[in-house]
Parts: C-alpha cells; structure tokens; sequence
C-alpha cells in the first residue's frame, strides 16, 4: 500500500471525499516504545468534528481520530476480479430479491417494503435499492410504522463491498440508531462447472413444489403456513432438489430459482449423520444440470459468515464472495 510522494508520507483525503473508498494509514497506541500504524481500507462515510468514519467491505464501521492519521488517499471504487461472471450489484441485487419473494409488498419511493409474516428476514425487510423520495429519518419512520403495523419487527437489507453498494447508507443507519444483527456472503461462480462435477444425481428427485419430504428436512419450516410456501415458491423458474434418505425425513434437499443466466441456491441442507458424504454437491451438480437445461450460465447463492463448512464447500466449487449484504434492526418497535 503505496502512500507515499519523494518519500513522504501524505494524507492526501479532506472532508470533500466522504463517499469514496480510501485507504489510510493511522498511528496506534501498541503500548510499545515505538509508532506502531494500522491500514484501513474502505468507503468514508463521515468526516465530523475531527473524526473520520469508514465502512469496511465486511460493514464494519471503524471510527479514527483525524490527529492519529499519517496517510490517506483515496483508491479504485472496487478492485477487479480475478473469476467468475462479470455482474454489477444492481443486477444482483434485483436477482436475488426475485428468488425469494414476499407475500405482501409496497413501494416507498424507490424502496419496497417487504412482508411474509416473519417467514425469514429478507422477505420480511425493506430494500432500499435508490432513493425512498423522502428524508432518510422521515423514511425511516415510515418502515417502522409499516412494519409495527404488521407486529413485525423492522428490518432494512443493506450491502457493502462492491462497486454501487450501500456503505453510506449503512452508516446512516448507525447514526439512526439501527443496529446490524446479521451478515452474509453473496458468491457467484460460473455454473458450467458446479454442472460438470462427477456426482451421482440418478437417487436425485426434483420437483416444481416442496412437498411433505422436502420440507421434513427444510430447517426453517418451524412456523408452516401459507405464507412459507408461497416464498418458496416464489420466483421465475424454481426447482426442488430431495434425495430419500432412511429415516422419514430426506438425506438432503435444495432449491433452485433459475432466473436469464442466473441460476441462485437456497436451502442446501443434509441430514448431520450423513454430512461429509458428498450429498450437498449432487444435490447441486442436479439443480445446476437442470439450470444449464434452461440457458443459465452463471450461478450465485449467500452463505452466513460464520458458516465454515457451507464456506468450504463453495470455495471448492467455485464461488468467490461479490459483495455482502446486511440487515439492521430498528432499535424501536416491537420485539417479536
């Protein structure tokens, strides 16, 4: 990280870049008896009374004292990436929000917000995809009551670390008094080869709608309903993956939304005592034939951060991380 000019350090930012990505050098207190400095990279989302705010592609949010700063400039909005499809997050964006639709939605200016009787959070938050044709705190208002109206707690989905993600906004957020409860990976791959890996798919069922073995297995079918099958259910061209397993419930299950040349998987599950035997790569390598059946050529999925053996899986299969998205949680309204 090159911050130099003739040799000298620079901070080469002002107030004036709040919104670009930048990367800088501050001194820290190492308790040593020499400078010690910690490299910062990410979007400046405030430059106030002599504190600077960045947002790290990860959405953390690390505040640094103005004085402690010996270098600073302001860099490429997003690096270039080395594999997988070309994609910007706006198509991502509106990609992955049709494969799991709402049961109930409206616009707010150009946010919509969300709700499937609390059927999992990204159908049950606002998505904040351009400007809600209000003041950030009187929309922000308008999303509570929306939500405290349907005795749901409310959510906006956010997104960080690529080119047109919502670093500011996240701040905003911060500043507002939300608070970011959960985070995860959006990957994408090129799909031909979760296709072509040699799996067994011949004890693979698919089918059009999860029926009574497919949602025995699905983790997140607690609160069965209307309202979790229609998200399931919900998007242009959605396939179900079921292997029968021994017990009542599948071996493993998935779900595909095939959408152009996208091809998103959700709810790749496998029974804990058969884990580690290559069933959550058939149960793909089958959904991924089928898509290929379909024109799709590029794949994508989200995976928890905290989700290592899903992160392993994907690493093997291709999938690199493109951005991450966020759901932060009004710190006012109801506590369902």
């Amino acid at each position: 990280m090159e911050f130099t000019i003739g040799g000298r350090l620079e901070v080469r930012i002002t107030p004036a870049d709040v919104g670009k990505r930048v990367s800088v050098r501050r001194r820290t207190d190492g308790g040593g008896t020499g400078a010690e400095f910690t490299d910062t990279v990410g979007v400046l989302t405030s430059w106030d009374h002599g504190v600077l705010a960045i947002t790290r592609k990860s959405g953390e949010s690390v505040h640094i004292v103005e004085s402690a700063l010996v270098a600073g400039k302001v860099v490429p909005a997003a690096p270039a990436r080395r594999r997988g499809p070309a994609a910007s997050f706006e198509e991502l964006a509106a990609v992955t929000a049709r494969a799991w639709q709402p049961v109930e939605s409206e616009p707010l200016g150009d946010w919509r917000l969300r709700a499937a009787g609390g059927f999992t959070r990204r159908a049950n938050s606002a998505l904040p995809l351009g400007d809600p044709g209000l003041p950030l705190g009187e929309a922000l208002g308008r999303v509570r009551s929306w939500y405290e109206e349907r005795d749901l707690p409310a959510y906006v989905q956010t997104a960080t670390g690529a080119e047109g993600t919502q670093e500011l906004l996240c701040a905003e957020l911060e500043r507002h008094g939300w608070r970011r409860e959960v985070s995860a990976e959006v990957r994408i791959a090129a799909l031909a080869p979760v296709g072509d890996v040699a799996a067994d798919i011949a004890a693979v069922r698919l089918s059009r709608e999860p029926d009574t073995d497919w949602l025995a297995r699905y983790q997140r079918f607690s609160t069965p309903g209307p309202h979790v099958l229609r998200v399931l259910g919900s998007g242009p061209s959605v396939w179900f993956a079921t292997v029968p397993g021994e017990s009542a419930a599948p071996a493993a299950i998935g779900r595909c939304v095939v959408d152009g040349r996208w091809a998103g998987f959700m709810a790749v599950e496998v029974d804990p005592e058969q884990r580690r035997r290559g069933l959550a790569t058939t149960v793909m390598t089958a959904l991924a034939r089928r898509a290929l059946d379909e024109g799709a050529s590029a794949a994508w999925l989200q995976v928890e951060e905290d989700n290592e053996g899903a992160r392993a899986l994907y690493d093997g299969m291709g999938f690199a991380a493109h951005h991450r998205y966020h759901h932060y949680r009004s710190a006012s309204g109801t506590t369902r």
